[in-house]
């Protein structure tokens, strides 16, 4: 359906769960594809993966830590060597663990508003330059703490809700260069790592599913196909959205379904 042969795509934080499925789409859609994270090893275990979606594509991956302003350079360094300008930029780069406001400690709080908003800053800001030009793409993945309080993510909450304030404000300033940028807003995602934290056995992940108007928890394919949508040209005039993939689970059933989970975990001692 999406043809993105010749576009270079960049996905920050792509070696693992919804961002790993994002990068492979692009990939088997015909793209070039970067991928960067923390750890080298799942950085050479994505690009193998992008390989065998895309035998033809440019493949390649960097690893850095998106709270180092240094190395987030040299990162970016070598993708403009490599691709010479971005067509699509993907920063999902997240933090998470769950913890009451009580317990929580001042480091923790601010290793996640490091990573999750100091750091897509970061990230946008240093790939600006590869991306300034009509018909580039931005896209963040953000969560639905960004909107929706839930307990024991009062950090994730402050700092989602400024990923998302921060793509609304970019839409405006870089949209004169023709830069659109969006958020994607995941509902529960099966088998990943935050959603496993949250709800960690089986039954949990159950009750979650039947708050959700549509009867199922999501697949990071759901999240790869909106991404490949709103960068595409079928997206063109939108901008500045922030967009739920979530089966209509924001409407109310998370806010119960993750009350009832956090009053879980209280009770736990967490």
């Amino acid at each position: 359906m999406f043809d993105y042969t010749n576009q270079n795509v960049v996905v920050v934080g792509g070696t693992s769960g919804i961002n790993l499925q994002v990068a492979v789409s692009f990939a088997n859609a015909g793209a070039n594809v970067a991928v960067a994270s923390r750890n080298i090893e799942k950085v050479n275990a994505a690009v193998a993966l992008l390989k065998q979606a895309n035998p033809n594509g440019n493949h390649l991956g960097v690893s850095f830590d998106v709270r180092d302003e240094h190395a987030l350079a040299q990162g970016f360094t070598i993708i403009a060597k490599s691709f010479g300008h971005i067509n699509v930029l993907v920063s999902g780069a997240a933090g998470n663990f769950p913890a009451s406001a009580a317990k929580l400690s001042n480091n923790g709080f601010k290793s996640v508003i490091d990573i999750d908003l100091i750091g897509s800053f970061q990230v946008l800001k240093q790939a600006y330059s590869l991306l300034k030009r009509p018909n580039a793409s931005i896209i963040q993945i953000s969560a639905p703490q960004a909107y929706i309080a839930m307990p024991l993510q009062a950090h994730v909450c402050a700092a989602k809700a400024g990923v998302d304030m921060l793509t609304r404000t970019l839409a405006i300033e870089w949209g004169i260069e023709g830069v659109r940028i969006n958020s994607i807003v995941p509902g529960p995602i099966a088998d990943t790592e935050g959603f496993n934290r949250l709800a960690p056995n089986d039954a949990l992940q159950q009750k979650v599913a039947s708050s959700v108007p549509l009867q199922r928890n999501g697949q990071k394919q759901d999240i790869a196909n909106a991404a490949l949508f709103l960068a595409s040209d079928m997206a063109s005039y939108i901008t500045g959205v922030v967009l739920p993939v979530d089966g209509g689970w924001s409407l109310g059933g998370a806010s119960i379904a993750m009350t009832e989970l956090g009053s879980m975990a209280v009770k736990q001692g967490l």
